[in-house]
């Protein structure tokens, strides 16, 4: 070993310069990035639900609208109101004809129809309607993949018992209209309308335009 080579060696060893090679020493640029904080909702926006929960809720209603349970109800259901529809047309046809004994045969017909489709469609909306709240707040109600009479029906039950606990709002929670045939939005102007039948303040959430804020005190 030659005195340059001693010298040096003695160098590295004072300044304890490690020994792992200099291409596998990680540089600024390959550090990994320091992990960023999750960033928090806006101030007001759904004020009981954490921001995870409400991406948890969304999924799990898309999901429920489109469980096989669910849609096979709604479709039975609409089978019933068509074959309903045929049935009262045919009878008022046939009392055009003055043939009163078959219209009468074919009216009570269409009814036993309509009494079965509206039992399809009760039992879909008991199924969304408990799957899409069973862990949600008592102020706040989600009428996901409800017929607009099935939401009033519920908004109206749940609004009393409301008001029976001494809450001083209630959140209703109807969407944006974005699957409504035509994107308009059907369940919201009609809870409108229901609060000012039933004198309640109503206003939408000014961080989400899909939730109804109904003030009860």
């Amino acid at each position: 070993m030659g005195l340059l080579d001693f010298l040096f060696s003695i160098v590295k060893a004072i300044c304890g310069e490690s020994s792992q090679p200099e291409g596998e020493k990680p540089t600024g640029a390959q550090r990994p990035p320091r992990p960023q904080e999750p960033l928090s909702p806006l101030p007001g926006a759904w004020p009981t639900v954490p921001q995870q929960d409400r991406l948890r809720y969304q999924d799990r209603n898309q999901a429920n609208q489109q469980n096989e349970h669910y849609t096979s109800l709604r479709a039975k259901a609409n089978q019933e109101g068509d074959a309903m529809a045929k049935c009262f047309q045919q009878s008022h046809d046939a009392y055009s004809r003055r043939e009163g004994a078959l219209a009468k045969e074919l009216s009570e017909k269409g009814k036993r129809h309509e009494r079965t489709m509206e039992a399809l469609n009760a039992e879909a909306s008991a199924w969304i309607f408990r799957e899409n709240n069973s862990d949600r707040e008592s102020g706040e109600l989600d009428l996901h993949g409800l017929y607009v009479k099935e939401a009033i029906t519920y908004s109206d039950k749940a609004i009393k018992e409301a008001r029976q606990r001494g809450d001083s709002q209630i959140r209703l929670i109807v969407g944006k209209g974005l699957h409504s045939n035509g994107n308009v939005a059907k369940i919201k102007p009609a809870l409108e309308d229901l609060m000012k039948q039933l004198n309640l303040p109503v206003e939408v959430d000014p961080q989400n335009a899909g939730v109804l804020i109904v003030q009860l005190a």
